[in-house]
């Protein structure tokens, strides 16, 4: 029996800011969803999106306005009708998932089909910026696996070009936030080639970006605005090699799961990514990303400090959770 359900905000100051061709942040602004039945709580973290319309009193409402049901006992598979995708059904879904780990003592890996969950190699993230500094940047981080570039200026051919050089033994992925057009893409595209690019994600804006099924595409694009949940995927088909897939847009690891699987049948390959958050945030994504094909769970790197306890990063590697973080 649930004796109480609650939504907290939680402010986190990042290392420096973070860039996007959308803007700059110094801090990630955090709602915990936390479900307590007297013996266990189960968490769950979630970063709301100005993009897709959230702020923090809209999932701080939404989460509110459904506790009563949680309380009542709402399990998660009706917890998917009852709320849509979005950052507030990601934080109830992931502390449902993690309270009942801790009531039958039976992992959530175990309970998704994960025998040994292992550590996989996640991006780095480098924030948008002018071309010398974010080639300094990308210098220092050189030594990481994998390197994921903010760009989505009307010129990036600059920055491109930067960034490999200073990386030169890195893999690149190229994440543009919409930010790139159709005057310009298709040059950004070949430079993106011949600096050995592995992927770039969402060029153009999510709605507009029917151009992408007239151009050729001579690296891997992904779609990350353009894809939130499920059912949309297959009007992706065309456009798309990839789809980065985020518990905060799909609506927690539930829905996460089955987009996953439901993109794996369509021949996308997959990215599991994240927002800006903690180790709780990434906690369930780890898990979800165990078969991916791209990683980029950084977020607690780039933050001045994390949860503790919070997941283990060495080198370029994340390592699974703990069961005191999540699951």
């Amino acid at each position: 029996m649930i004796r109480y359900a609650e939504a907290t905000m939680e402010s986190f100051p990042v290392d420096g800011s973070f860039t996007i061709s959308r803007g700059s942040k110094t801090s990630a602004e955090v709602i915990v969803c936390t479900i307590a039945d007297g013996h266990f709580k189960g968490r769950g973290e979630c970063v709301p999106y100005r993009r897709y319309g959230e702020s923090m009193e809209s999932v701080m409402a939404e989460i509110e306005a459904i506790i009563p049901m949680i309380e009542d006992g709402l399990e998660r598979v009706l917890l998917q009708t009852l709320m849509k995708p979005g950052a507030a059904r990601n934080a109830v879904d992931c502390a449902l998932w993690d309270l009942e780990a801790k009531r039958s003592g039976v992992a959530v890996s175990t309970v998704v089909g994960l025998s040994a969950p292992q550590p996989l190699v996640t991006a780095y993230t480098i924030s948008l910026g002018e071309p010398e500094a974010m080639a300094a940047q990308t210098a220092k981080w050189a030594h990481r696996k994998l390197l994921k570039v903010k760009v989505g200026t009307e010129n990036d051919i600059s920055r491109m070009r930067a960034v490999r050089a200073a990386a030169p033994n890195s893999v690149i992925v190229l994440d543009a936030n919409e930010g790139w057009t159709e005057t310009n893409i298709v040059e950004h595209f070949s430079v993106a080639a011949e600096c050995g690019i592995a992927l770039i994600e969402q060029p153009l804006p999510a709605g507009r970006d029917g151009y992408l099924e007239k151009i050729a595409h001579p690296v891997p694009v992904c779609a990350d605005e353009s894809a939130h949940e499920t059912e949309g995927l297959e009007a992706l088909r065309g456009r798309y090699e990839a789809v980065n897939i985020k518990l905060d847009k799909a609506g927690g690891l539930t829905e996460a799961l089955k987009m996953k699987d439901r993109a794996r049948m369509l021949g996308y390959d997959i990215m599991v990514g994240c927002m800006v958050g903690t180790s709780l945030a990434m906690a369930p994504a780890v898990l979800l990303a165990q078969d991916a094909d791209f990683i980029d769970l950084d977020g607690p790197l780039l933050l001045a400090r994390d949860r503790e306890p919070g997941l283990v990063y060495r080198d370029s590697l994340v390592f699974p959770p703990e069961a005191r973080l999540w699951g």
